[in-house]
């Protein structure tokens, strides 16, 4: 009933919806968010690969192949989503000067991703992980802080970049 009332107000009024990542600006950014979805395409990626892998699929591994085909575009999606709230809200005048390449990384992410979400091949997932990799060093860097890899603990136990935090 609340919901309808507000919505009546809104169709009177013609009050617009907004969405916004934060736009106030929170300042509260992380690559690491960008970096799982990479990671979540790479084990779709696989994991569409072993059912492929099999001469015959039966009605649940159909399912299962569609869903996982629906979840690595979303994650494809996501990684841009995420890369680019931080490259169009956190990095300005002084990050660019600093990483002048971040431009044309951020579009290599972007055609990448879009690779990622039309096709199955495990090559271009990587490349993707990489590129968010390089994002990821370039935004914690702006930050004075250094950074690390490490393989990931879980599947698919690829490399991944994280900042040094100092301890206290």
């Amino acid at each position: 009933m609340i919901a309808g009332l507000i919505h009546a107000f809104d169709n009177k009024f013609g009050i617009a919806s907004a969405a916004a990542h934060c736009d106030i600006p929170c300042k509260i950014y992380d690559p690491i968010v960008a970096q799982v979805a990479c990671l979540s395409v790479l084990r779709f990626i696989d994991l569409i690969t072993e059912l492929s892998d099999k001469p015959q699929l039966t009605a649940a591994e159909y399912s299962q192949l569609s869903r996982l085909t629906r979840e690595k575009e979303i994650h494809a999606n996501n990684v841009k989503e995420e890369i680019r709230v931080i490259w169009g809200d956190y990095f300005k005048a002084p990050q660019l000067e600093q990483f002048p390449n971040t431009h044309s990384l951020v579009h290599e992410i972007m055609l990448t991703a879009s690779a990622c979400k039309q096709h199955i091949v495990r090559d271009k997932a990587e490349q993707l992980l990489s590129l968010v990799n390089e994002f990821a060093d370039s935004f914690w860097r702006s930050k004075n802080l250094s950074t690390y890899t490490a393989i990931c603990p879980y599947p698919p136990s690829e490399k991944v970049v994280y900042p040094r935090l100092s301890q206290h």
